[in-house]
């Protein structure tokens, strides 16, 4: 089987975040979902994608951290594309997945996705979830899969270092840690993405957050198409329009690496 490599959310190697991208379209039967596992535990990316062509010329695409199966992830989808583009694959592409058929425009070095809205509600603060971070959380919000805290600026939140082992017994896939962007900046919110509890201690960019972040901002600012920066060490740009109960979400990706699988 054919694999790639993809650094999604950016426009150079080594920035934004890496996917893998297996391609199962000569696999009869399927693959298994313990060899998928395997793979993705092989790859060690946040996530890895595995898209299996269907007779109807659409794909089926499913996510894999290195410890379980996701129901939604943006970078990897935006790395599948990518891969599928460069294939010579006609758009728009349309994948279906466990969180229903998800489609993607590809115009020249962008792309875009069509993910579904995950707006946020208050919530509790989650046991153990301040001391993890060290800081004071007031308030959190939750869209029933992460916690959503603000901090009062992208500096303290660049200097975020949570013990990840206590962050680890807090019970929700990932945290997402955001703040308004410095004033003069050339986006409007930053953001960070941490989640151990399914082996992804901080996540280099995540397009599955902005699901939320998206209309968390949009509706502080006053604004349907906002610009995010999530601040982890390699950095990614995501772009985001609000469309009622869906989001569209912008980017750009760079093959790294393309290979086979022999196992």
């Amino acid at each position: 089987m054919r694999a790639f490599v993809v650094d999604a959310f950016t426009d150079t190697v080594f920035g934004g975040n890496p996917a893998g991208v297996v391609l199962c379209d000569l696999a009869n039967p399927p693959p298994r979902t313990a060899w998928m596992q395997q793979v993705a535990a092989e790859f060690r990316h946040a996530e890895t994608a595995f898209l299996r062509r269907r007779g109807d010329g659409d794909h089926d695409l499913r996510w894999f951290t290195p410890l379980v199966e996701v129901d939604l992830c943006g970078h990897a989808t935006l790395a599948s594309a990518h891969v599928l583009a460069s294939l010579g694959v006609p758009g728009p592409l349309r994948f279906h997945t466990r969180s229903g058929v998800l489609t993607a425009t590809v115009d020249g070095a962008a792309i875009t996705l069509d993910f579904p809205a995950q707006p946020v509600h208050p919530c509790a603060v989650p046991d153990g979830l301040a001391a993890a971070f060290g800081i004071e959380v007031p308030v959190a919000y939750t869209n029933d899969v992460d916690v959503l805290v603000e901090v009062p600026d992208a500096s303290t939140l660049a200097a975020l270092a949570p013990d990840l082992r206590a962050l680890r017994e807090v019970p929700c896939r990932g945290v997402v840690v955001t703040a308004a962007a410095e004033a003069g900046a050339d986006h409007d919110f930053v953001s960070r993405f941490f989640a151990p509890r399914v082996g992804v201690d901080e996540d280099p960019v995540t397009g599955s957050a902005h699901c939320a972040l998206g209309p968390y901002w949009g509706k502080r600012l006053g604004r349907g198409a906002l610009s995010g920066v999530q601040l982890s060490p390699r950095r990614g740009r995501v772009g985001v329009e609000l469309r009622g109960a869906r989001v569209s979400l912008r980017g750009s990706a760079v093959t790294f690496l393309e290979g086979q699988l022999r196992a």
